[in-house]
């Protein structure tokens, strides 16, 4: 069954018989909370991140190249250091960030 919204009661009720009916003497509510799937609330949060110093977030499951893209770069003209270690840049489309992750961004201009 679907949870019951917090505003529902779930009630007992105690009688007694008195004289010629049931006369109540008593009830225990209790109130039932919807109940959260604690994963489909982790796949929906956001990473914070830090790259290149600056906090920043992405959405849960983001790759490297995600974040690249996320952030406007070329993908082709960017090195990327995460968590104090090159991530190679063919490897940027399988690599998932995890919250709290440290990226360091460097992209290359060309000029004359």
């Amino acid at each position: 069954p679907l949870p019951r919204p917090a505003t529902q009661r779930d009630c007992m009720l105690w009688v007694a018989g008195r004289g010629s009916g049931l006369v109540p003497i008593g009830a225990v509510c209790h109130i039932a909370k919807p109940r959260v799937n604690a994963m489909a609330l982790a796949m929906a949060a956001d990473l914070a991140l830090t790259v290149n110093g600056e906090p920043r977030r992405a959405p849960h499951g983001s790759s490297i190249a995600d974040l690249v893209a996320l952030i406007g770069l070329n993908p082709a003209k960017v090195a990327v250091e995460r968590n104090g270690e090159i991530a190679r840049r063919g490897t940027h489309g399988d690599v998932t960030l995890a919250d709290g992750d440290i990226l360091e961004i460097v992209h290359f201009v060309g000029g004359g």
